[in-house]
């Protein structure tokens, strides 16, 4: 090897390290690199998605090929920086807020705070701010959960973590309770080892306690049967067979994540003070979101996840709660 590659190779692995060590610096819990070779999983995804489970998610059919050829999202990127943030509440009864009532809706723990796009994206600007910083003439591209991004494949890619049972992405000192940005780059980044390793192992303790059995077989999800999908995608009202599904989650679901071992174990109460728990977000009252208008759903929880359903769907959700509770009822 020359001495003019063996230079360049050292600087490289500089800067990888440079960057990991700004992103911790930010707030994030953990970080990898990504290459960005196609996505292992294509078949499994053109398969996934010719079975309809996808329900009314059309944009997934419309970015297929950039999420089966990571490298086509941004012109000319060389690798993806990859990273976690954990969002934990620690609340001693699954997903419910602490402090909750019979009067409140069921709310999944990414919800319980400002929306977490918001959040995350300001910080994974700054921290392609330092990568062009790093790397001068480096071009960035940033995402939290948008677009047509495999978030989880390439978080496997960097190292944090495997892809659960449960579909989600697990780290091992961690858990699943995290939240996944992407920056895509053309910066020469040194792309870490895969984490190969499965260690869901025989447990099923995430497909047996699904409650409306969405999963068809391990790591695969009918989102149609899906508590998230149903209460936050899916747009349309709900027919007489979907209401009963959605119980008493207002919003998403944790049931899956909530009896992982790896959660039980290892997931910690953030302390990350722009993800402290919003108590109308976390624990919010039926009756007042029956009666809400848009003007005070808007100045209420417009800088928050429920935005994405909206007024009319949180009073869907809403109502189906109601409805099942008293159902439910002696």
């Amino acid at each position: 090897m020359s001495d003019v590659t063996q230079n360049r190779h050292a600087k490289t692995s500089r800067d990888t390290v440079a960057v990991k060590r700004r992103a911790l610096e930010l707030g994030f819990d953990a970080v990898g690199v990504a290459s960005l070779e196609p996505n292992a999983h294509a078949d499994e995804l053109d398969q996934w998605l010719a079975a309809g489970y996808a329900g009314t998610m059309a944009y997934l059919h419309r970015q297929a090929e950039k999420r089966k050829h990571p490298a086509r999202i941004m012109p000319d990127a060389q690798v993806a920086v990859v990273t976690l943030t954990n969002y934990f509440h620690g609340s001693a009864h699954p997903g419910l807020a602490p402090g909750v009532s019979t009067a409140s809706g069921r709310v999944a723990q990414y919800a319980w705070s400002t929306d977490y796009h918001a959040v995350i994206g300001r910080r994974l600007e700054l921290l392609a701010t330092a990568v062009r910083d790093i790397v001068p003439g480096a071009r960035t591209r940033c995402y939290v959960d948008a677009g047509p991004v495999p978030e989880r494949e390439l978080a496997q890619r960097a190292g944090l973590g495997w892809i659960g049972k449960n579909t989600m992405l697990i780290n091992p000192t961690i858990g699943s309770f995290t939240f996944i940005g992407v920056i895509f780059t053309d910066a020469e980044l040194v792309a870490d080892l895969p984490f190969q390793a499965d260690r869901c192992g025989t447990c099923r303790r995430c497909l047996e306690a699904c409650p409306t059995d969405a999963f068809v077989e391990s790591r695969t999800l009918d989102a149609r049967r899906c508590i998230s999908y149903l209460t936050i995608e899916h747009a349309a009202p709900f027919r007489d067979d979907e209401r009963p599904l959605v119980g008493d989650w207002l919003f998403g679901c944790d049931v899956c994540q909530d009896v992982c071992p790896w959660n039980i174990t290892f997931a910690e109460t953030t302390s990350d003070p722009e993800l402290a728990v919003r108590p109308e977000v976390a624990a919010p009252e039926l009756a007042e979101l029956l009666a809400v208008t848009p003007d005070e759903f808007a100045r209420r929880f417009g800088d928050t996840p429920f935005e994405r359903p909206g007024a009319a769907g949180l009073r869907r959700n809403a109502a189906a709660v109601s409805a099942n509770r008293a159902r439910a009822a002696p």
